[in-house]
C-alpha cells in the first residue's frame, strides 16, 4: 500500500518533470523528493522516471502507475468534498450567469426553484457576453453559466433549450426572400466569426471551416459579441447560423432569419468547471432540470 505522500510526490514530479518544481509545489527540499521516489521505485522494482543532468521524464512503466493513479486521487477528493458537502448541506454563495437574452426566463424559473429548496443559500444572477463567457467560468467570476452546446472542457448538464436553426442574412441579400436554405450555402458567402475565445467546438458546430459537401466556407469578420455580430450580417459582411429564437430577441429591420431545413437543432444548457462541481453545483443542476421538466 503506497501511502499518501509518495503518491502525491510521484503525481506531481510526473506533473512537472523537474523536482526544484515539484519540492516547491510540497513545501519540501528537493533531496526529499529524490528520497521518496527512490523509495516508491524499490517497491516497484523498477525506474518511474529516466533522469539526466538536464531531464526528467516518466519512463513507460511511470507513465503507466500515473495514468492508473491520477483518476483514483481524483475519485477520493471528490469523494470528500462530497462528504463536506453534505455535511455542510447547500449553503453559502452561487453566481450564475445567462448567454442571450432568450435564456435568462430559463435561468429565473431555476433560480427560483433552487431558492425555495435552499433558501440559506444566496444567488447572484448576471449575465455575460461572447467574449467574457469562458474567463469568467476558468477565472470563478460565476458558478454555472446558460449557454450553448458545445461547450469545451467543462461539465455539461442536461439540455434545457433547444432550437432550430437559421441563417442571418442582410435585409437587403437575395437569401431573405428564400423559404429555406441549405447547409451548403455556407460555401457561397463568408461566415461572420465568433470571438477567438471561443471554444474550437462551439465554433466547428456554428461556423464550420467546410460544408458537409466539403467545400471550403470562407471565414468572414468577427464581432466580439452578439449584437455586433449581428452588426456585421447587416452591413452584407458576411451571413451567420443562428437560433430561430434570436428572431423574436434580436428582430432587427436590417437583418432577416431564414430556416436552415438540414441543420441539426441548437441545445442549451448549464456548464461549469469540472473541479467545482460543488453540492450547490449539483443542486441547481437539479433544480434547473426539475424546473424545465
Amino acid at each position: 500500500m503506497l501511502e499518501r505522500y509518495e503518491i502525491e510526490a510521484f503525481l506531481t514530479l510526473a506533473e512537472e518533470l523537474h523536482f526544484g518544481r515539484t519540492a516547491a509545489r510540497l513545501g519540501v527540499t528537493t533531496g526529499r523528493v529524490s528520497h521518496v521516489i527512490r523509495r516508491l521505485e524499490r517497491r516497484v522494482g523498477a525506474p518511474l522516471f529516466a533522469r539526466t543532468s538536464r531531464v526528467v521524464r516518466l519512463t513507460p512503466l511511470g507513465r503507466q502507475l500515473a495514468d492508473d493513479l491520477a483518476p483514483l486521487v481524483t475519485g477520493i477528493q471528490e469523494a470528500v468534498r462530497r462528504a463536506v458537502d453534505a455535511g455542510r448541506g447547500v449553503t453559502g454563495h452561487l453566481r450564475v450567469a445567462f448567454l442571450g437574452e432568450w435564456t435568462a426566463p430559463v435561468l429565473l424559473r431555476a433560480v427560483a426553484l433552487f431558492t425555495e429548496r435552499h433558501p440559506e443559500c444566496a444567488v447572484e444572477v448576471r449575465e455575460v457576453q461572447l467574449y467574457d463567457s469562458r474567463p469568467s467560468l476558468v477565472d470563478g467570476s460565476i458558478d454555472l453559466l446558460l449557454a450553448a452546446y458545445p461547450f469545451d472542457g467543462m461539465a455539461c448538464g442536461p439540455a434545457l433549450l433547444t432550437e432550430a436553426r437559421v441563417l442571418a442574412v442582410a435585409a437587403g441579400s437575395p437569401l431573405a426572400g428564400e423559404a429555406s436554405v441549405s447547409l451548403e450555402v455556407l460555401g457561397d458567402h463568408p461566415v461572420v466569426q465568433y470571438p477567438a475565445v471561443t471554444s474550437a467546438g462551439f465554433k466547428r458546430d456554428r461556423t464550420p471551416e467546410r460544408t458537409p459537401a466539403g467545400r471550403a466556407v470562407t471565414r468572414g469578420p468577427a464581432g466580439n459579441t452578439f449584437s455586433e455580430m449581428l452588426t456585421l450580417v447587416a452591413m452584407g459582411r458576411g451571413v451567420l447560423p443562428v437560433g430561430e429564437h434570436t428572431r423574436r430577441y434580436y428582430p432587427r429591420p436590417d437583418v432577416a432569419y431564414v430556416p436552415i431545413h438540414d441543420a441539426r437543432p441548437i441545445e442549451r444548457g448549464l456548464v461549469w468547471r469540472e473541479d467545482n462541481t460543488t453540492a450547490r453545483v449539483r443542486a441547481f443542476v437539479r433544480a434547473a432540470t426539475d424546473a424545465h421538466g
